[in-house]
């Protein structure tokens, strides 16, 4: 069987054109990509939130903010004392209720190069309209704020609305108060088709099948949608769809990186994910876990206890080295200042890796405190070029059941002969002696078989930290100790200055930003944005919050739930989200409302955007009936163009190591779902990287969303489509009914959950017959077109009509609307 990349001409000419007709004919929706800020300009009272921190730390914070080292003529400017003292020069530059005699005013304002600011050098002149807000918050008094995020949370109480019957989760009281106060009204609730499959695939990674879909539109009762969402929350595809986006931000792969990037294998951790979010493991914990799982008090359930210290994983999902010529101390600190990194992107949500070479231009935070982080992370026995075998020290075993019982009778022989060897003598010793070597040998070699998942694990004797000057690993300045940034609230009562106890800290009710922040990645997750867009960034450079009171009562509910009466409860928060009646809506807008709200910030319609790669791949499978199910194991490698690796790869020692060379799995194996695929991270699956996939070098909170003619190419073209058409279309066949009408109907309902339109079917209708056409006289095309893939054709099918059924089964999973949840 072939496996060119390049498909049947017939696909590649009929599936581009029919594809432009089918979608010219749909009633679909009018998309945009947003780019507009949802914030409104102030019209009464000035908010220095809202209005002017983004002025200042745009155009000024960079000179004169929390930089000492940068900070230009004395003067800061994130601060509302230094903001109204002197400066250098003598003059005020804010004096509050004095426009006419700040100097702020007169020199953004002064024509004189030399005195005007922004410096014509930095390129960012202020607009009139920015200027006008800088002299009404003078006016107003120059009230400062300490920036929203750094603000403890509290529950809000949910604002009033007019229409009271809209409302179906307190989250929709603070949409609506919000489109009602602009003028606005929600959209229609979605259809039942497009509800069901929106909420499938955002829970289970999956689309539903025929018979779900059926049991939803059939089910009177008006709790049926609340079922449907409860049903999957259960099902154990949903711990896989939550854990895809966590692998993102724990930058796992099956590899190491670097420049020979060799193979390591952390899939028991990526396992224990999906596990925790499947038995609904509360985030709290979830949190402790893994950041200082080795560090609890051990349970007296063993499978407990190998479980916590499994977790703990998290942080060893980093690159490592092992360069010849490279020195061990330069990566040991890379792997501990990705650790910081990546800890305050996933729960803090700042932008910490600004202040490993200086004080941050922009928020609160300085050099000192990023090396106060650093000394939580700097106590685990690594050496910086320890690589070179795949996993790294310290390793936890999983010895199999086999290895286990070889291990022990090893040791028991070994015990054994030693007992012999005291008292043996002369010849005998010699005999027993080669005998005790041999077994030891053997053990040695089945306990470097052992399975192992890399995790954390605490010296006995602490390193000492010292803040490194520049950044530069051997340059180390001021000696430091474990601690937390000053702008955030202090470690709890009690709790141990290391990784246990800044991992309680970070899930201490107290703190403002692990809640927000968490919760704002789940709506981002649903709606494509989050309430705060800049879902990484926290900080001044970040964008405010769309609707801060609900990012807020969010926050607080999911700490400690009000109507669930539960803590840190993930499923709680997900179906709080996705009954709500702003997930529920139709996604189809008009373009008055487009132009309004280009991106959807007011949520005046519901979700629409194109599925993660991951999704697209999972979606074509599953229909074609190809997907396998197992969750866990290990990483497979499904097709790929060839070639990739080894180009990158080649090395004269190449054979030396893991992973240079690429071995395509075969059959279960290639169908496994996308979360399970083998992840080189300088080579990432090609497939995936073109729908936007990260490489995973580092933390990803926020995935690119891309449109690119290569995209087009590979749904047409790749062997994962061709064959999923292939076996889509031997479904039709099989299971979609007699007539044209029906199997199309069929693979409609399987792949979009709802029936074609009439002019649809008209299309498809003609595409299968021109295809049938070519394909009955020239039969070369359609084996060449059924012979794509690995999997069997059914020979019992006519090679014509199955060939033509593959061409339409293309054209509808190559519909926009297939790759897009709305």
């Amino acid at each position: 069987m072939t496996r060119s990349f390049r498909s049947p001409m017939p696909i590649r000419r009929f599936a581009g054109m029919t594809l432009l007709t089918v979608l010219a004919a749909a009633p679909d929706a009018i998309r945009a990509e947003p780019t507009s800020d949802p914030a409104k300009p102030a019209a009464g009272k000035i908010s220095f939130d809202r209005d002017v921190r983004p002025i200042l730390s745009n155009h000024c914070w960079k000179c004169h903010g929390p930089d000492a080292k940068e900070r230009k003529a004395g003067l800061r400017l994130d601060q509302l004392d230094s903001a109204t003292q002197p400066a250098e020069s003598g003059k005020v530059a804010i004096i509050p209720n004095k426009p006419g005699a700040s100097e702020l005013l007169r020199r953004i304002h002064v024509s004189d190069a030399d005195e005007q600011m922004p410096p014509a050098s930095e390129n960012k002149p202020l607009s009139a309209a920015q200027k006008e807000i800088l002299k009404r918050w003078i006016e107003q008094g120059a009230t400062f704020e300490q920036h929203w995020s750094f603000r403890t949370v509290s529950r809000p109480s949910l604002p009033s609305v007019k229409n009271k019957a809209w409302p179906k989760t307190p989250i929709d009281h603070f949409i609506l108060a919000r489109l009602e106060a602009e003028g606005l009204s929600p959209a229609p609730e979605a259809d039942r088709e497009t509800l069901i499959r929106r909420v499938t695939l955002d829970l289970t990674g999956l689309p539903p099948t025929i018979a779900e879909i059926d049991d939803f539109l059939s089910d009177r009762d008006p709790k049926a949608y609340e079922k449907v969402v409860d049903r999957l929350l259960k099902s154990p595809h949903y711990g896989e769809r939550m854990a895809l986006d966590w692998l993102d931000a724990s930058r796992f792969a099956d590899t190491n990186g670097y420049h020979i990037d060799n193979g390591r294998d952390m899939t028991r951790w990526r396992k224990w994910v999906i596990d925790a979010f499947n038995r609904n493991l509360p985030f709290d914990q979830f949190t402790i876990q893994q950041l200082a799982g080795d560090l609890l008090p051990e349970p007296t359930n063993a499978v407990a206890a190998f479980e916590q210290k499994l977790a703990s994983g998290f942080h060893r999902n980093h690159m490592i080295n092992f360069e010849g010529g490279a020195f061990p101390k330069e990566y040991h600190n890379a792997y501990i200042v990705d650790r910081v990194n990546t800890t305050a992107t996933v729960w803090l949500g700042l932008t910490i890796s600004c202040t490993q070479c200086h004080d941050h231009k922009y928020d609160p935070l300085t050099q000192r405190e990023f090396y106060q982080l650093y000394a939580f992370f700097h106590n685990v026995p690594e050496n910086g070029l320890d690589g070179r075998k795949g996993n790294a020290e310290p390793l936890l075993k999983f010895p199999t059941e086999d290895q286990q019982k070889q291990l022990a009778e090893l040791s028991d022989n070994i015990a054994k002969l030693d007992a012999r060897l005291k008292s043996a003598k002369d010849d005998e010793a010699k005999t027993v002696k080669a005998d005790l070597d041999r077994l030891k040998k053997v053990q040695t070699e089945v306990e470097q078989l052992i399975p192992t998942s890399m995790v954390m694990r605490e010296m006995d004797q602490p390193r000492e930290t010292f803040v490194l000057i520049r950044g530069q690993y051997d340059k180390p300045g001021e000696k430091v100790a474990a601690e937390v940034p000053a702008v955030l609230p202090r470690l709890p009562d009690g709790a141990p200055r290391n990784r246990l106890g800044f991992a309680q800290w970070l899930t201490h009710p107290s703190h403002p930003l692990t809640s927000r922040v968490t919760v704002n990645r789940y709506w981002q997750s649903y709606f494509g944005t989050g309430l705060v867009k800049t879902s990484e960034d926290f900080g001044s450079q970040g964008e405010l919050p769309s609707h801060p009171e609900l990012l807020d009562w969010l926050a607080a509910e999911f700490m400690a739930s009000e109507s669930a009466a539960t803590t840190w409860d993930i499923k709680h928060l997900q179906r709080l989200i996705v009954t709500s009646a702003a997930y529920r809506q139709s996604s189809r807008v008009t373009p008055a409302l487009v132009a309004r709200d280009p991106e959807n910030r007011l949520l005046a319609r519901g979700p629409r955007h194109r599925l993660s790669a991951e999704g697209i791949r999972d979606l074509a499978l599953s229909v074609s009936g190809l997907l396998q199910h197992k969750i866990g194991g290990p990483s497979v490698s499904p097709y790929q163009p060839a070639g990739l690796w080894e180009e990158l790869m080649a090395r004269a020692d190449g054979k030396n190591w893991t992973a240079q060379e690429y071995s395509q799995s075969h059959g279960a194996d290639l169908y496994r779902r996308t979360m399970y695929t083998f992840w080189k991270r300088t080579c990432p699956p090609a497939q995936l990287a073109t729908f936007d996939a990260p490489d995973r070098e580092t933390c990803t909170v926020r995935r690119a969303r891309t449109n690119t003619p290569l995209q087009a190419l590979v749904l047409m073209n790749d062997p994962t489509y061709v064959e999923a058409s292939r076996k889509l279309a031997e479904r039709m066949l099989l299971e979609g009914g007699s007539t044209t009408d029906d199997r199309i109907t069929f693979a409609f309902r399987l792949t979009l959950a709802r029936k074609p339109t009439a002019r649809e079917l008209t299309v498809l209708r003609r595409v299968f017959e021109q295809q049938l056409a070519r394909f009955q006289v020239d039969p070369a095309a359609a084996t060449k077109l059924l012979s794509v893939g690995e999997s069997p054709r059914n020979e019992q099918l006519p090679a014509a009509e199955l060939a033509a059924w593959s061409a339409v089964a293309s054209v509808i999973l190559n519909l926009d609307e297939a790759v897009t949840k709305g």
